[in-house]
């Protein structure tokens, strides 16, 4: 079914085809694909596939190239081994593929920032990382783990776990954005174990995902304000809610509450071919925003 599930997400390509490269990391070599700015050294962003998919699918079925062209900046298409990431929530439940058991994902990705700040590709003061599903929590270890070396983070559709939370102490805070849908059945918004019958229990909800950032970067308990976006698409099924926090300056944590969307990243296109099987598993996918330019308007404030 997992394999039907992946099948059914497959969209061809709307931008140019980004380079293939590829690392060799103890041993195993690794690749990713790399769409590089045009003036360079550029800012970078790690755009991190789901499970069961591969970079190719982030590249082709959201605006990242688009987005990346346009703004001039570095996106880097990695691939995780077996289609997953070997993030923080390590030998705990997890749905759909695991990693090869020893496989290091951040020493993978801190090559491929360490070699393109070194080629003069990508600016070291502005290194983000953003990613779907299980792609937003390997996001969230690379926070926990070098946050001295990421301007920002974008986790979507995912929650942390309390094997995630023991295991992450980030040295410094680092601005974070979260995207969430209510109807997610994969990644229960209010946590625990979701609807979908490859759901696995133990998600913290986004309410105490979110806690435990504003603690990491000093900010107040409370929400600071809750914003109804415009709901363009009247047919999406679903809204969208930009919740903020009172945080240090260079430390914010926002949320993008999706109301009634599902295991999706909003998008101005379609995100799947067979979109009734897709929905149908999945839940819908907002319209109103566009996950990759939201995600990069963020970005965009921050510097290290």
């Amino acid at each position: 079914m997992l394999r039907l599930l992946a099948a059914a997400l497959t969209l061809a390509s709307v931008a140019a085809p980004a380079h293939g490269d590829e690392l060799t990391i103890d041993g195993v070599k690794r690749t990713y694909s790399v769409q590089i700015a045009a003036k360079r050294p550029a800012p970078l962003v790690l755009a991190l596939h789901g499970n069961t998919q591969q970079g190719s699918d982030v590249e082709s079925r959201t605006a990242w190239p688009i987005v990346a062209r346009r703004e001039n900046f570095t996106v880097v298409f990695p691939d995780g081994l077996n289609r997953a990431w070997a993030d923080l929530r390590g030998s705990g439940p997890r749905a759909g593929y695991r990693p090869p058991a020893g496989t290091d994902d951040i020493a993978f990705l801190m090559a491929i920032v360490d070699k393109l700040v070194k080629d003069g590709v990508a600016d070291p003061r502005k290194i983000y990382a953003t990613g779907l599903s299980n792609g937003g929590a390997m996001a969230l270890s690379l926070a926990c783990q070098h946050p001295e070396k990421l301007a920002a983070v974008a986790p979507t559709i995912i929650n942390m776990t309390d094997l995630f939370g023991a295991a992450c102490k980030p040295a410094q805070p680092i601005p974070v954005l979260l995207m969430n849908g209510t109807e997610d059945p994969l990644i229960p918004y209010k946590g625990g174990l979701g609807t979908s019958r490859f759901a696995v229990p133990g998600f913290w909800s986004t309410a105490q995902t979110i806690a435990f950032w504003r603690k990491i970067n000093q900010c107040e308990t409370k929400d600071a304000s809750a914003t109804d976006l415009p709901d363009k698409d009247k047919d999406d099924q679903s809204t969208v809610t930009r919740i903020t926090s009172q945080c240090p300056a260079g430390q914010d944590v926002v949320l993008y509450r999706i109301n009634g969307g599902g295991h999706r990243l909003p998008g101005g296109f379609p995100d799947a071919m067979a979109a009734r099987l897709v929905g149908a598993m999945l839940g819908p996918q907002n319209r109103d925003i566009d996950g990759a330019e939201t995600i990069w308007a963020f970005f965009k404030n921050y510097s290290r």
